[in-house]
């Protein structure tokens, strides 16, 4: 698969998800990873009201378990930046992979180029409720 030819799957995240996660995108462009990712992820969601957000989707502070590049992760939950402590399981939303999983579903996969043009897959494999 080519960089031209990246596969991105329709995603869903909540109203407020997204007003916070597009002002948290801009504040962090030129500092984090994944900031001009989650911009263009943010621009081609469907936004709900958060009583909306379909079952199996993932949202802020969500539980997920995922593989990425052939590696299986579980136990993982998205979270801001201030939060991330990828030893903990808590996977900041501004780093590339963060960014990618924000309104995915269980079973659905996602790749993007990395700046080096490698292709990279994530698939979602478990959704858990978000923490409260």
């Amino acid at each position: 698969m080519s960089a031209t030819n990246v596969q991105r799957p329709e995603i869903v995240v909540t109203q407020d998800d997204h007003e916070v996660l597009i002002d948290l995108a801009h504040k962090a462009l030129g500092r984090a990873p994944g900031a001009a990712m989650l911009l263009e992820e943010m621009e081609r969601a469907t936004l709900v009201p958060a009583e909306a957000l379909p079952a199996g989707v993932l949202a802020m502070n969500g539980a997920v378990a995922f593989e990425y590049d052939g590696r299986t992760y579980r136990d993982f939950r998205l979270v801001h930046p201030a939060g991330a402590n990828f030893a903990e399981g808590r996977i900041s939303v501004l780093t590339p992979v963060g960014a990618a999983l924000i309104g995915l579903a269980q079973g659905q996969s996602i790749w993007w180029p990395d700046p080096d043009g490698a292709i990279h897959r994530l698939t979602v494999t478990q959704v858990g409720a978000p923490a409260a």
